[in-house]
């Protein structure tokens, strides 16, 4: 089978195509058809060499979380049939740790997710799929587990109730997208920002109550103001002056969720303000399989529609990474194998 192999940690251009065995399954794995399989942040972060999990003793690596596709082949006592049509939920876990036994199960202490979705056929382990309805087409389940599944746990861990106002800052890559779709499902309303004009109608059309066309984190905190203070921030951007923005805007009591860290490793909370209005900081790391179940349903019933930005054979794999690279997409990249 082919693959699209990191052979070095330089970016988009360590990406070459090559040939491998396929998989053989195990007890309790299984073997599936990719059909779709999105790349994230946390790919990219890997191929520019900025992630712990790989170093240059890991190459060739395959990564890759968002697998959809059909089970071709299942090792001994798995959950899942040969012709199920699933998605993955990447969530890794131990099982044993208390997190794992009294949940959620992100908390695991030694959570980490799957990679291996960038390829024709994907070696994955079969209690970590789950079955798509019929009406479910696997580029809109590839979307899911990471984008969505994160922004519909910082949605929970936040407290959202319908009717509050909610700060998106960086709205139009993919977990703002998200952020932005499932907050109107909520029923709150949701401030967007970004720096081009026209993905903020984009936004505006997936149902952002405002938008705000800025890239700069105080003019930000200054615009969200002259709307109102939200009752929550969703940041999935991380530092650059993020953290603290996002913490000036809030209402008395408010919440800031953060998820990553691409504007940045590191934020500054000034403590005054801070304790003074019972701000609460929030971390969030991915989601549960649950979460991935409940978004599947939301996709059948027809109340969310994955926003996907452009779709890539294998061979574009490169390109794929580019155009995230370049920030040049707007909701999800897809590779179809």
């Amino acid at each position: 089978m082919r693959v699209a192999a990191f052979t070095e940690l330089i970016g988009p251009e360590g990406v070459t195509i090559e040939d491998v065995a396929d998989p053989e399954p195990g007890p309790g794995e299984a073997v599936v058809d990719v059909e779709a399989c999105a790349i994230n942040r946390h790919d990219l972060w890997i191929l520019e060499g900025d992630s712990a999990m790989v170093d240059a003793a890991d190459l060739p690596f395959v990564s890759g979380l968002d697998v959809a596709g059909v089970v071709e082949r299942v090792g001994e006592g798995a959950a899942v049939e040969p012709g199920d049509r699933v998605v993955l939920c990447p969530n890794e876990t131990c099982g044993t740790c208390r997190y794992c036994r009294e949940g959620p199960e992100n908390r695991c202490e030694e959570f980490s997710l799957y990679h291996g979705g960038l390829a024709e056929k994907a070696l994955v382990a079969a209690d970590r799929l789950v079955r798509l309805p019929d009406d479910v087409g696997a580029i809109d389940a590839a979307a899911l587990p990471t984008a969505y599944v994160t922004a519909w746990h910082m949605i929970r861990r936040a407290g959202i109730d319908p009717g509050d106002l909610v700060l998106v800052p960086g709205a139009t890559g993919g977990v703002g997208v998200a952020s932005i779709q499932l907050l109107d499902v909520f029923g709150a309303r949701s401030i967007g920002t970004s720096r081009s004009a026209e993905k903020l109608d984009r936004v505006a059309d997936l149902g952002a109550d405002h938008t705000i066309r800025t890239d700069d984190p105080g003019e930000m905190a200054d615009e969200t103001l002259e709307i109102g203070e939200p009752a929550a921030v969703l940041n999935h951007v991380g530092g650059g002056g993020y953290t603290e923005a996002g913490l000036r805007t809030l209402e008395r009591g408010g919440r800031l969720v953060i998820c990553g860290r691409t504007a940045g490793d590191v934020g500054e909370i000034p403590l005054g303000p801070f304790f003074l209005s019972h701000h609460r900081v929030i971390g969030s790391t991915m989601g549960t399989q649950t979460d991935l179940e409940r978004l599947v349903e939301l996709v059948a019933d027809g109340a969310l529609e994955p926003v996907v930005g452009d779709e890539f054979g294998l061979e574009g794999t490169a390109d794929a990474f580019a155009t995230m690279r370049d920030r040049d997409a707007f909701g999800k990249l897809v590779i179809r194998p």
